[in-house]
C-alpha cells in the first residue's frame, strides 16, 4: 500500500511492518498505540522504525492511518474520566437508605 509519512511517500505492507518491528522491544505507551502481533507499540515508535525518520518529521496521525489502513489495532488517545461528583456525608447517607437527599 502507498502512502505518504512526513511528504514522503513509502510503500508499506503488513508483512513488511511485522519484519521491520521483529526484535524491537516496545516502549511504554503514552497516547496512540497499535498491535503488531502480540505487542502493543507507540504509534511514533513504529512510525520511526519503518520509516527510518526521526519522530519529530511526522505526525501520529499519518502512522496511524497508515497502520489502520494495514489492518493492525489501532488505539486512540485515551479518553478522561468523568468527574466523579463528590457527596456530602447527608447526600451520602440518604444514598444508602434509598430516599433523594434535599440540600
Amino acid at each position: 500500500m502507498r502512502c505518504v509519512i512526513a511528504r514522503f511517500p513509502f510503500d508499506l505492507t503488513k508483512s513488511g511492518v511485522l519484519e521491520s518491528m521483529k526484535g524491537i522491544k516496545p516502549e511504554q505507551v503514552s497516547g496512540e498505540s497499535v498491535i503488531i502481533g502480540r505487542r502493543t507499540y507507540p504509534i511514533k515508535q513504529v512510525g520511526q522504525v519503518v520509516t527510518r525518520q526521526d519522530r519529530r518529521d511526522f505526525s501520529a496521525g499519518e502512522v496511524l492511518r497508515a497502520m489502520t489502513r494495514l489492518g493492525f489495532t489501532c488505539h486512540g488517545l485515551p479518553q478522561a474520566a468523568a468527574p466523579t461528583r463528590v457527596l456530602t456525608p447527608l447526600q451520602e447517607a440518604s444514598a444508602m437508605l434509598g430516599a433523594p437527599a434535599t440540600a
